[in-house]
């Protein structure tokens, strides 16, 4: 669970240029493992579900910063 803490304490520092960023290769890097799953399953296929909460986590935060919270 410290982890999910960590991540989301280095987001609150981040700028919303920087978050936009980020959210794009994290998009794109989902992409890449979702088409790696369809042609040969994963190993860890979770790996997919963490990293959509990722990028929602992010989402999240821009907006935030976005609205002024």
């Amino acid at each position: 669970m410290s982890n999910k803490a960590d991540f989301l304490n280095s987001l609150k520092g981040m700028s919303e240029t920087d978050l936009k960023a980020k959210i794009q290769e994290d998009e794109m890097r989902l992409k890449k493992l979702s088409f790696a799953h369809a042609m040969t399953p994963l190993e860890n296929p979770v790996s997919i579900r963490g990293l959509r909460k990722d990028i929602a986590r992010l989402k999240t935060e821009l907006r935030k910063k976005e609205l002024g919270f």
